[in-house]
């Protein structure tokens, strides 16, 4: 029999961290659920999405840009980018101006399954933003910004 070890005591402040950390993880769980197993049967994955994802918001994009907003290194992006140009799902043309850059954008095919993957978040965040109302999501875009700029310091 396996003893059960008591977790070490926490103070108020802990406590409320410990379950913010795990609401976000279990949200982001939630949130990602769908889409990671549609991922997974393309043999995609989390990174897929998210170029597929801001190339759509960000049509014509080069790949220094992409980078710039994905905040992400070309060892982590030239992979999954050149499978889903591979695959069909976006095109990369050259810059008629400036022949060393190439200008990204979903194809048909990439915009279905961009939609496939962020139209059931955008369902997810409509329902849950109803139910918590206005005020609890300013709340939560608030914090999500003040996250997002302590990672870019």
């Amino acid at each position: 029999m396996i003893d059960k070890i008591d977790p070490p005591p926490q103070d108020d402040q802990e406590q409320r961290l410990n379950e913010a950390l795990e609401a976000l993880h279990f949200g982001f769980r939630a949130l990602t659920a769908h889409p990671d197993e549609r991922l997974e049967a393309l043999g995609y994955s989390r990174v897929h999405h998210r170029i597929l994802y801001f190339v759509g918001r960000n049509p014509g994009c080069s790949i220094n840009e992409l980078l710039r907003i994905m905040q992400v290194s070309k060892q982590y992006l030239n992979r999954p980018l050149r499978q889903l140009v591979n695959d069909g799902h976006i095109q990369s043309t050259r810059d008629p101006q400036d022949r060393r850059i190439k200008r990204l954008q979903l194809t048909p095919q990439g915009r279905r399954l961009e939609e496939q993957l962020t139209g059931e978040q955008r369902r997810q965040l409509t329902q849950v933003f109803e139910k918590a109302g206005p005020e609890a999501e300013a709340g939560w875009r608030r914090v999500m910004q003040l996250l997002s700029e302590q990672r870019r310091r």
